[in-house]
C-alpha cells in the first residue's frame, strides 16, 4: 500500500474513532440538554480538525518511511549505490533513522558480497584461461613432433630427438595435472591429517629426495638451525619444502649454485627460510610470485621446467595451517622465501 494512501486511511480511522466517541458523549448530553443540534454541529468541525491533525502526524513518520521504501525498491532493481541514511534523514524520527542506518549496513554488506563474487568469477575465468594456455603449449609440441615423425625420410637421430620432446612435454602435462589436483584438494578442504611435525626432519627428507636433481644442477644445499614443532600435515609440509628448494635450485648461480635452508623460532612461530645465490626476482611484486601461472622475468619462465603452480601450492598449504609466506630479494643477490607457521609448545616430560 502506498504511504499516502496509508496516511489517509490512518487519519480517517483516527477521525472516525473521535467522531464515534464524541457522538456517544452527545447522546449522553442530549438527555440532559434540550439543544442537541448545537452540540452535534460542534462535534463535526472537531472531527475534521482531528482528521487533519492525524494526517499531518502520520505524514511525519510515514513520509520518511515512504522514501526508505522507494530506496529499497531502487536497491532491489540493481541500483547498488543507493544510500539510506543521508542529511535529509537527520530530520526524521529516531526510529526511522535507526531503520535507515540498519538498511545501509545491509546494503553495504550486499555490495561487498557482490564485489567478492565478481572478483571470484573473474579469478575463475582467468584460471580457466591460464590452464587452457598451459595445456595448449605442450599439446602443440607433442602434435608437431608426432606429425614430423610420420615422415618416412626422417633420420634416426631426428626421430629420437622428437621422441624425447614428446616424453618431455608429456611429463610436463603430468606435472601440471598433479599440481592442479593438489590445488583442488587444498582449496576444496580435502582430508588433512594434523599431527606434531618436526620441520627439520621434513627438510632432510626433501633434501634426500631432491639429491639427484640438485647434483645434476650443480647445486649445494646446506641445512642449519632448529625450530619448535608445528601442527600440520607431514605430506603437505614436505611438499612445501620440496617446492621451495626445487624452485630455488632452478635460479641459483649456474656455475656454483648454493641454497641455504634455515630453521628458527620467533615469537611463537616456526620460521623456515630458503635462500639462494641467484639473481633474485628483480622488481617484480613479491606477492604476485604466488599467483597461479604468474610469469615474471625469472620466477615463471617456461624454459625452467616449472608448471607455474609450485609457489601457489606453497602458499595454499601454508595458509591452510594459519601461516604466512613471503619473498624478498637479498641485498647481495638471490631470493629469500620465508615461511612462518604457529609453533606448538614443547612436549611435556
Amino acid at each position: 500500500m502506498h504511504y499516502k494512501t496509508l496516511r489517509i486511511l490512518l487519519a480517517f480511522i483516527s477521525s472516525a474513532i473521535f467522531m464515534i466517541s464524541a457522538l456517544a458523549v452527545v447522546v449522553l448530553l442530549i438527555t440532559q440538554f434540550n439543544n442537541g443540534l448545537i452540540i452535534v454541529s460542534a462535534v463535526l468541525p472537531l472531527g475534521i480538525i482531528v482528521f487533519v491533525c492525524a494526517y499531518a502526524a502520520t505524514g511525519f513518520y510515514l513520509g520518511p518511511i515512504g522514501k526508505v521504501m522507494l530506496r529499497v525498491k531502487q536497491l532491489a532493481d540493481g541500483q547498488h549505490s543507493v544510500r539510506f541514511m543521508d542529511e535529509g534523514m537527520l530530520r526524521t524520527p529516531l526510529g526511522v533513522q535507526e531503520l535507515a542506518t540498519e538498511l545501509d549496513l545491509v546494503a553495504s554488506k550486499m555490495r561487498s558480497q557482490l564485489a567478492e563474487a565478481a572478483i571470484e568469477t573473474n579469478r575463475q575465468n582467468q584460471f580457466v584461461s591460464d590452464v587452457s594456455h598451459e595445456l595448449r603449449t605442450p599439446l602443440t609440441a607433442i602434435r608437431g613432433a608426432a606429425e614430423t615423425m610420420m615422415d618416412e625420410d626422417i633420420s634416426y637421430e631426428d626421430r629420437r630427438l622428437f621422441c624425447e620432446s614428446i616424453v618431455r612435454e608429456s611429463e610436463r602435462l603430468t606435472r601440471l595435472a598433479n599440481d592442479l589436483l593438489t590445488l583442488q584438494r587444498i582449496d576444496g578442504g580435502g582430508e588433512i591429517i594434523l599431527e606434531r611435525v618436526n620441520l627439520h626432519k621434513v627438510i632432510e627428507y626433501a633434501a634426500n629426495m631432491l639429491g639427484p636433481l640438485l647434483e645434476a644442477r650443480n647445486v649445494e644445499l646446506s641445512i642449519k638451525g632448529e625450530a619448535p614443532d608445528v601442527l600440520g600435515d607431514t605430506d603437505r609440509l614436505q611438499q612445501v619444502s620440496v617446492n621451495l628448494i626445487e624452485n630455488a635450485s632452478r635460479f641459483t648461480d649456474p656455475e656454483r649454485g648454493r641454497i641455504w635452508v634455515e630453521l628458527s623460532g620467533i615469537k611463537g612461530h616456526t620460521v623456515l627460510t630458503v635462500k639462494d645465490n641467484g639473481k633474485g626476482f628483480g622488481d617484480i611484486d613479491p606477492v604476485r610470485l604466488f599467483d597461479r601461472f604468474y610469469r615474471g622475468d625469472v620466477s615463471r619462465a617456461r624454459t625452467s621446467g616449472g608448471t607455474g603452480l609450485g609457489l601457489t601450492i606453497v602458499k595454499a598449504i601454508v595458509n591452510s595451517l594459519d601461516g604466512t609466506v613471503e619473498a624478498v630479494n637479498l641485498p647481495d643477490g638471490g631470493a629469500c622465501f620465508i615461511v612462518a607457521i604457529p609453533s606448538l609448545p614443547p612436549r611435556s616430560e
